[in-house]
């Protein structure tokens, strides 16, 4: 077991650990500075709500990255499952027109279990066919968006429970949308698990070591297809909470949040060698992400340049990256 103590849950190592927060903060003095409407409370809850969704996907996403793989597929989890969703809350209030909660609730469960299948697929691929993670996701994501486009007949569903609207499209807790809650909820619940936990830290081992895993007795096959799982499931849920957003089922939805998801966790400092990532830096990575978004929107720059910004911040937490890891070896 000594092989699993090795492992720590990193941030961007001791070269750039202060760097995210600095960045964020200047970006939002910068942006408070030409737009004075960014620094209101309320759109201070608009990043918020906006950085909720992206920060489950990427939270999956640095799951992935840990143990060694990537996923390519999560964009069109996310609409798969606003589709399945739609189709699946409509579905349950038909047939049980008397209990709209529970209504509800069994359509949001049954709207999940496309991403489920989407993520086991993805993971026992990787971990039993040894398959290159790559292509496994990008097969996934074809399928999964042409199941989409085909459920939905490429027009978004509408006619959704209004219960459901209101709990977790336009419902709120002291302010605060439930959509954050709901995320920050289940991000400390996963970020408890990883830090706190032994099967946390198997995450780590698989992807840090995975020979030496294996002869600590860690079920390699088993948290890596976890951990595929895992992702699928989070940006499941980060489908349902987009479509109570907007209010429909759409086979578009998210179609941004793959790059994104990968810009936060590498901006986080998670290693794409594995073995290392803090899920509070992924956050803070997703938070500056639609921080960005969000200035470059009050300030009027066309959105079609925020694919721009953002692969220029990935070509740049990349080549960061790989300096930490020469500085390292020095």
């Amino acid at each position: 077991m000594e092989t699993i103590r090795k492992f720590q849950v990193t941030g961007f190592g001791r070269l750039a650990v202060p760097l995210l927060p600095v960045l964020l903060v200047a970006f939002c003095v910068t942006f408070g500075v030409i737009e004075p409407r960014f620094l209101r409370y309320a759109n201070i809850l608009n990043i918020l709500r906006n950085a909720s969704y992206l920060s489950l996907v990427a939270a999956g996403q640095m799951l992935v990255i840990v143990v060694g793989g990537f996923d390519i597929s999560v964009s069109a989890v996310v609409a798969l499952t606003s589709v399945s969703t739609a189709l699946s809350l409509g579905m349950m209030g038909s047939l049980l027109p008397d209990a709209a909660l529970l209504a509800a609730v069994l359509g949001c469960l049954l709207g999940m279990v496309p991403a489920l299948i989407v993520g086991l697929a993805n993971g026992l691929s990787v971990s039993v066919l040894k398959a290159p993670p790559f292509i496994v996701t990008i097969g996934t994501m074809s399928v999964a968006l042409g199941i989409a486009d085909y459920l939905s007949g490429g027009t978004p569903i509408y006619g959704l429970p209004d219960n459901f609207l209101a709990a977790i499209g336009t419902g709120k807790v002291g302010g605060i949308a439930n959509a954050i809650v709901i995320a920050a909820l289940t991000l400390t619940v996963l970020a408890y698990v990883l830090g706190s936990t032994r099967s946390g830290r198997y995450f780590y081992a698989v992807g840090g070591n995975e020979r030496g895993a294996r002869f600590s007795g860690v079920n390699v096959t088993l948290y890596t297809t976890l951990a595929y799982v895992l992702s699928a499931a989070l940006a499941g849920l980060a489908g349902i909470l987009l479509t109570a957003r907007v209010g429909s089922g759409e086979a578009t939805l998210g179609n941004s949040l793959m790059l994104q998801s990968i810009a936060a966790a590498i901006l986080a400092g998670v290693s794409l060698r594995g073995g290392s990532g803090s899920l509070p830096m992924v956050v803070l990575g997703a938070i500056f992400l639609s921080m960005i978004s969000n200035g470059l929107n009050l300030i009027h720059v066309d959105s079609r340049y925020e694919v721009i910004v953002t692969g220029i911040i990935v070509i740049a937490a990349v080549a960061m990256e790989k300096l930490r890891e020469k500085g390292s070896r020095t």
